[in-house]
Protein backbone atom coordinates (compact mmCIF):
# COMPACT_ATOMS: atom_id res chain seq x y z
CA UNK A 1 0.00 0.00 0.00
CA UNK A 2 1.01 3.76 -1.04
CA UNK A 3 0.42 6.00 0.82
CA UNK A 4 1.54 10.19 0.93
CA UNK A 5 4.34 10.98 4.03
CA UNK A 6 4.17 14.41 5.53
CA UNK A 7 7.07 17.30 6.05
CA UNK A 8 5.87 19.43 8.93
CA UNK A 9 7.46 22.59 9.06
CA UNK A 10 6.94 25.46 12.76
CA UNK A 11 7.03 28.75 12.58
CA UNK A 12 7.76 30.85 15.62
CA UNK A 13 4.70 33.92 15.81
CA UNK A 14 4.78 36.51 17.63
CA UNK A 15 1.82 37.39 19.27
CA UNK A 16 0.09 39.59 21.48
CA UNK A 17 -0.60 38.37 25.41
CA UNK A 18 -4.41 38.08 25.10
CA UNK A 19 -4.59 36.96 21.30
CA UNK A 20 -4.46 32.78 20.77
CA UNK A 21 -2.70 32.56 17.85
CA UNK A 22 -0.90 29.40 16.65
CA UNK A 23 2.54 27.84 15.98
CA UNK A 24 1.44 27.62 12.08
CA UNK A 25 2.08 24.49 10.95
CA UNK A 26 1.41 23.35 7.21
CA UNK A 27 1.75 19.96 5.87
CA UNK A 28 3.34 19.48 2.43
CA UNK A 29 2.96 16.32 0.71
CA UNK A 30 6.16 14.18 0.33
CA UNK A 31 7.25 11.59 -1.36
CA UNK A 32 4.82 8.54 -1.63
CA UNK A 33 6.42 5.40 -0.04
CA UNK A 34 5.84 1.56 0.88
CA UNK A 35 4.26 1.34 4.52
CA UNK A 36 6.29 -0.97 6.78
CA UNK A 37 8.72 -0.95 9.71
CA UNK A 38 11.10 1.76 7.68
CA UNK A 39 8.35 4.06 6.78
CA UNK A 40 8.80 6.98 8.91
CA UNK A 41 12.51 7.01 8.04
CA UNK A 42 12.89 7.06 11.95
CA UNK A 43 14.92 4.40 13.64
CA UNK A 44 13.62 3.26 16.74
CA UNK A 45 16.04 4.71 18.89
CA UNK A 46 15.44 7.98 17.46
CA UNK A 47 11.53 7.59 17.93
CA UNK A 48 11.96 6.58 21.74
CA UNK A 49 13.53 9.93 22.02
CA UNK A 50 11.15 13.06 23.81
CA UNK A 51 11.78 16.07 22.12
CA UNK A 52 13.14 18.76 24.94
CA UNK A 53 14.19 21.91 23.61
CA UNK A 54 13.71 23.78 20.29
CA UNK A 55 15.24 27.17 18.78
CA UNK A 56 13.36 30.06 18.10
CA UNK A 57 15.71 32.28 16.41
CA UNK A 58 19.30 31.76 18.76
CA UNK A 59 16.80 31.68 22.05
CA UNK A 60 17.18 27.82 23.27
CA UNK A 61 13.80 27.98 25.29
CA UNK A 62 12.00 24.49 26.72
CA UNK A 63 9.69 22.74 24.73
CA UNK A 64 6.18 21.84 26.20
CA UNK A 65 4.65 19.03 27.35
CA UNK A 66 2.84 17.51 23.85
CA UNK A 67 -0.26 15.41 24.52
CA UNK A 68 -1.61 13.65 20.87
CA UNK A 69 -5.80 13.24 21.65
CA UNK A 70 -7.08 11.56 19.58
CA UNK A 71 -10.39 9.06 19.63
CA UNK A 72 -13.80 7.77 17.80
CA UNK A 73 -11.53 5.74 15.23
CA UNK A 74 -14.63 3.40 14.28
CA UNK A 75 -12.73 0.79 12.02
CA UNK A 76 -15.49 -1.60 10.66
CA UNK A 77 -17.79 0.83 10.37
CA UNK A 78 -18.69 2.51 6.35
CA UNK A 79 -18.23 5.95 7.35
CA UNK A 80 -14.34 4.84 8.44
CA UNK A 81 -11.56 6.26 6.11
CA UNK A 82 -8.36 4.69 6.54
CA UNK A 83 -6.53 7.20 4.83
CA UNK A 84 -7.46 9.76 7.61
CA UNK A 85 -6.44 7.21 9.89
CA UNK A 86 -2.69 6.73 8.00
CA UNK A 87 -2.33 10.66 7.69
CA UNK A 88 -2.95 10.89 11.41
CA UNK A 89 -0.69 8.55 12.51
CA UNK A 90 2.03 9.43 10.49
CA UNK A 91 1.64 13.21 11.73
CA UNK A 92 1.76 12.30 15.29
CA UNK A 93 5.23 10.06 14.67
CA UNK A 94 6.74 13.17 12.91
CA UNK A 95 5.69 15.26 16.13
CA UNK A 96 6.91 13.04 18.94
CA UNK A 97 4.60 14.06 21.41
CA UNK A 98 5.42 13.21 25.06
CA UNK A 99 2.17 10.78 25.35
CA UNK A 100 -0.50 9.54 23.45
CA UNK A 101 -4.44 9.06 24.43
CA UNK A 102 -6.64 7.49 22.49
CA UNK A 103 -10.10 7.95 24.08
CA UNK A 104 -12.25 4.74 22.88
CA UNK A 105 -14.45 4.01 20.20
CA UNK A 106 -11.89 2.39 18.43
CA UNK A 107 -14.41 -0.05 16.13
CA UNK A 108 -17.90 0.05 15.09
CA UNK A 109 -19.16 -2.56 16.44
CA UNK A 110 -16.42 -4.59 18.22
CA UNK A 111 -15.85 -7.14 16.80
CA UNK A 112 -12.73 -9.05 16.74
CA UNK A 113 -11.38 -7.92 13.35
CA UNK A 114 -12.05 -4.06 13.74
CA UNK A 115 -9.90 -4.62 17.44
CA UNK A 116 -7.06 -6.24 14.83
CA UNK A 117 -7.77 -3.39 12.04
CA UNK A 118 -7.41 -0.92 14.83
CA UNK A 119 -4.34 -2.44 16.22
CA UNK A 120 -2.50 -2.42 12.86
CA UNK A 121 -3.02 1.45 12.16
CA UNK A 122 -2.37 2.37 15.70
CA UNK A 123 1.00 0.47 16.12
CA UNK A 124 3.58 3.00 14.40
CA UNK A 125 2.37 4.71 17.44
CA UNK A 126 4.08 2.18 19.92
CA UNK A 127 6.99 3.70 20.35
CA UNK A 128 5.67 6.46 22.02
CA UNK A 129 4.01 6.25 25.57
CA UNK A 130 0.77 5.49 23.91
CA UNK A 131 -2.59 4.62 26.11
CA UNK A 132 -6.17 3.28 24.96
CA UNK A 133 -9.27 3.40 26.85
CA UNK A 134 -12.28 1.61 25.19
CA UNK A 135 -15.50 3.47 23.87
CA UNK A 136 -19.06 2.11 23.97
CA UNK A 137 -18.57 0.78 20.60
CA UNK A 138 -15.91 -1.12 21.80
CA UNK A 139 -18.09 -2.53 24.44
CA UNK A 140 -20.45 -4.21 21.78
CA UNK A 141 -21.19 -7.88 21.52
CA UNK A 142 -19.16 -8.59 24.10
CA UNK A 143 -16.50 -6.85 22.28
CA UNK A 144 -14.42 -5.70 25.85
CA UNK A 145 -12.77 -9.23 25.67
CA UNK A 146 -11.24 -8.31 22.57
CA UNK A 147 -10.32 -4.95 23.54
CA UNK A 148 -8.14 -6.73 26.64
CA UNK A 149 -6.99 -9.65 24.17
CA UNK A 150 -5.60 -6.44 21.92
CA UNK A 151 -4.44 -3.96 24.11
CA UNK A 152 -4.11 -5.54 27.47
CA UNK A 153 -6.12 -5.77 30.65
CA UNK A 154 -6.46 -3.22 33.14
CA UNK A 155 -5.22 -2.32 36.12
CA UNK A 156 -8.20 -2.84 38.25
CA UNK A 157 -11.70 -3.29 38.79
CA UNK A 158 -11.73 -5.57 35.69
CA UNK A 159 -11.86 -2.83 33.36
CA UNK A 160 -9.31 -1.00 31.33
CA UNK A 161 -8.32 1.12 33.71
CA UNK A 162 -4.69 2.58 33.29
CA UNK A 163 -2.43 4.53 34.97
CA UNK A 164 0.92 6.12 33.25
CA UNK A 165 3.43 8.23 35.42
CA UNK A 166 5.94 10.47 33.36
CA UNK A 167 9.00 12.96 34.15
CA UNK A 168 9.49 15.58 31.49
CA UNK A 169 10.79 18.95 31.87
CA UNK A 170 8.58 21.64 30.75
CA UNK A 171 8.89 23.99 33.49
CA UNK A 172 10.68 27.00 33.99
CA UNK A 173 14.21 26.81 34.53
CA UNK A 174 14.07 23.12 32.84
CA UNK A 175 12.63 21.88 35.95
CA UNK A 176 11.48 18.49 36.11
CA UNK A 177 7.86 18.21 35.93
CA UNK A 178 5.55 14.97 37.50
CA UNK A 179 2.85 13.89 34.90
CA UNK A 180 0.05 11.39 36.27
CA UNK A 181 -2.46 10.12 33.81
CA UNK A 182 -5.86 8.69 35.35
CA UNK A 183 -7.40 6.69 32.47
CA UNK A 184 -10.81 5.13 33.14
CA UNK A 185 -13.20 2.56 31.19
CA UNK A 186 -16.21 4.03 31.12
CA UNK A 187 -17.92 1.69 28.89
CA UNK A 188 -21.16 -0.93 29.72
CA UNK A 189 -21.63 -3.62 27.53
CA UNK A 190 -24.28 -2.46 24.44
CA UNK A 191 -25.40 0.96 26.25
CA UNK A 192 -24.37 4.12 24.80
CA UNK A 193 -24.61 5.71 27.93
CA UNK A 194 -21.08 5.45 30.38
CA UNK A 195 -20.57 5.08 34.06
CA UNK A 196 -17.25 5.95 36.34
CA UNK A 197 -19.23 4.01 39.16
CA UNK A 198 -18.89 4.35 42.48
CA UNK A 199 -16.79 1.43 43.54
CA UNK A 200 -14.05 2.96 41.28
CA UNK A 201 -13.91 6.28 43.56
CA UNK A 202 -11.79 5.55 46.45
CA UNK A 203 -9.11 3.77 43.47
CA UNK A 204 -9.05 7.13 41.41
CA UNK A 205 -8.73 9.50 44.85
CA UNK A 206 -5.89 7.27 45.60
CA UNK A 207 -4.22 8.27 42.32
CA UNK A 208 -5.33 11.72 42.50
CA UNK A 209 -4.15 12.39 45.55
CA UNK A 210 0.01 11.66 44.39
CA UNK A 211 1.61 14.35 44.14
CA UNK A 212 2.27 15.75 40.35
CA UNK A 213 2.69 19.16 38.84
CA UNK A 214 -0.26 17.61 35.83
CA UNK A 215 -3.04 15.22 36.45
CA UNK A 216 -4.96 14.01 33.76
CA UNK A 217 -8.15 11.79 34.00
CA UNK A 218 -8.80 10.33 30.17
CA UNK A 219 -12.21 8.45 29.33
CA UNK A 220 -14.48 7.68 26.88
CA UNK A 221 -17.90 9.66 27.37
CA UNK A 222 -18.01 13.58 28.20
CA UNK A 223 -18.78 14.60 31.41
CA UNK A 224 -20.15 18.21 30.56
CA UNK A 225 -22.59 18.19 26.94
CA UNK A 226 -21.05 19.32 23.99
CA UNK A 227 -22.56 22.51 21.63
CA UNK A 228 -23.96 21.06 18.65
CA UNK A 229 -24.86 17.77 19.41
CA UNK A 230 -28.25 17.88 19.79
CA UNK A 231 -30.27 16.31 22.82
CA UNK A 232 -28.20 15.41 25.47
CA UNK A 233 -28.89 11.89 26.62
CA UNK A 234 -25.47 9.89 27.54
CA UNK A 235 -23.15 11.43 29.43
CA UNK A 236 -21.54 9.88 32.19
CA UNK A 237 -24.31 8.44 34.57
CA UNK A 238 -22.54 9.58 37.33
CA UNK A 239 -20.98 13.00 35.89
CA UNK A 240 -21.85 15.19 38.56
CA UNK A 241 -20.37 13.08 41.33
CA UNK A 242 -17.30 12.43 39.34
CA UNK A 243 -16.90 16.42 38.36
CA UNK A 244 -16.73 16.93 42.41
CA UNK A 245 -14.19 14.33 43.00
CA UNK A 246 -12.06 15.89 40.02
CA UNK A 247 -12.43 19.72 41.63
CA UNK A 248 -11.63 18.38 45.16
CA UNK A 249 -8.55 16.35 44.09
CA UNK A 250 -6.84 19.17 42.11
CA UNK A 251 -6.97 17.60 38.83
CA UNK A 252 -6.35 19.46 36.00
CA UNK A 253 -7.53 18.31 32.84
CA UNK A 254 -10.08 15.60 31.66
CA UNK A 255 -9.59 14.19 27.73
CA UNK A 256 -12.57 12.55 26.36
CA UNK A 257 -14.44 11.99 23.14
CA UNK A 258 -17.87 9.75 21.90
CA UNK A 259 -19.57 13.05 20.69
CA UNK A 260 -17.84 13.14 17.50
CA UNK A 261 -17.33 17.06 18.18
CA UNK A 262 -14.24 18.97 19.19
CA UNK A 263 -14.75 21.62 22.38
CA UNK A 264 -12.94 22.82 25.53
CA UNK A 265 -14.78 24.06 28.88
CA UNK A 266 -13.66 25.05 32.15
CA UNK A 267 -15.12 24.13 34.94
CA UNK A 268 -14.04 25.33 38.53
CA UNK A 269 -10.25 25.10 37.06
CA UNK A 270 -10.67 21.17 35.73
CA UNK A 271 -9.92 21.85 31.72
CA UNK A 272 -12.34 19.71 29.99
CA UNK A 273 -11.09 18.65 26.78
CA UNK A 274 -13.29 17.19 24.04
CA UNK A 275 -12.13 15.71 20.74
CA UNK A 276 -13.87 15.14 17.35
CA UNK A 277 -13.77 11.88 15.45
CA UNK A 278 -10.07 11.49 13.74
CA UNK A 279 -10.95 8.98 10.43
CA UNK A 280 -14.62 8.93 10.34
CA UNK A 281 -17.30 11.27 8.13
CA UNK A 282 -19.91 10.78 10.64
CA UNK A 283 -20.05 14.35 11.31
CA UNK A 284 -21.98 16.97 12.26
CA UNK A 285 -22.48 20.00 10.82
CA UNK A 286 -19.72 21.60 8.79
CA UNK A 287 -17.14 20.17 11.25
CA UNK A 288 -13.88 18.21 10.02
CA UNK A 289 -12.12 14.77 10.81
CA UNK A 290 -9.88 15.83 13.17
CA UNK A 291 -7.66 15.16 16.82
CA UNK A 292 -6.26 17.26 19.21
CA UNK A 293 -2.23 18.83 20.85
CA UNK A 294 -2.22 19.71 23.57
CA UNK A 295 0.82 22.25 24.93
CA UNK A 296 1.43 22.40 28.54
CA UNK A 297 3.67 24.71 29.84
CA UNK A 298 3.72 26.10 33.62
CA UNK A 299 2.03 28.87 32.21
CA UNK A 300 -0.57 27.92 29.93
CA UNK A 301 -2.34 24.82 28.11
CA UNK A 302 -2.99 25.22 24.19
CA UNK A 303 -5.39 23.05 22.55
CA UNK A 304 -4.92 22.44 19.12
CA UNK A 305 -7.28 20.98 16.28
CA UNK A 306 -5.29 18.86 13.96
CA UNK A 307 -6.87 18.04 10.23
CA UNK A 308 -5.03 14.27 9.06
CA UNK A 309 -3.52 15.49 5.52
CA UNK A 310 -3.63 18.99 6.63
CA UNK A 311 -4.01 21.93 8.57
CA UNK A 312 -4.49 23.57 11.99
CA UNK A 313 -6.58 25.37 14.11
CA UNK A 314 -5.97 26.60 17.59
CA UNK A 315 -9.52 25.68 19.89
CA UNK A 316 -8.24 27.67 22.97
CA UNK A 317 -5.54 28.34 25.51
CA UNK A 318 -5.53 28.15 29.31
CA UNK A 319 -3.66 31.08 31.28
CA UNK A 320 -2.58 28.89 34.25
CA UNK A 321 -1.88 32.01 36.44
CA UNK A 322 -4.89 33.48 35.40
CA UNK A 323 -7.00 30.43 35.27
CA UNK A 324 -8.76 32.04 32.23
CA UNK A 325 -9.68 30.34 29.02
CA UNK A 326 -9.77 32.33 26.00
CA UNK A 327 -11.53 30.80 23.20
CA UNK A 328 -10.93 30.86 19.23
CA UNK A 329 -14.15 32.24 17.87
CA UNK A 330 -13.65 30.60 14.83
CA UNK A 331 -14.76 27.60 16.69
CA UNK A 332 -18.13 29.03 17.43
CA UNK A 333 -18.86 29.03 13.35
CA UNK A 334 -18.87 25.39 13.98
CA UNK A 335 -22.39 25.77 11.41
CA UNK A 336 -20.91 28.51 9.21
CA UNK A 337 -20.07 26.32 5.96
CA UNK A 338 -17.57 29.71 5.12
CA UNK A 339 -16.02 29.26 8.62
CA UNK A 340 -14.91 25.27 8.13
CA UNK A 341 -14.68 25.68 4.88
CA UNK A 342 -16.36 22.71 2.35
Amino acid sequence: MHVLSFVFIEFAIQHDKDAVMPNVLRCLPGPTADRGSEHYGINNEVIKSRRKSRVQGLQLTVAPFRIAQLSDIHCGSPYFDPKLMYQAVDDIVSTQPDLVVVCGDLTAEGYVQEFKEARRFLEPLDSLELVVVPGNHDAKNVGYLHFSDTFGNGEDHGKADRIVTLEASFGNGNAVRRVKLVAIDSSKPDLAEGEVGRERYPWIISQLSDSADLKILALHHHLVPVPGTGRERNTVWDAGDVLQLLVSHNCHMVLSGHKHVPHVWLLQGVLLVNSGTVSSWRLRGYSRPCYNIIEVTDESIRITLRYPGGGERVMGELDRKEMRLTTNPEHAGLFSKSVWGS
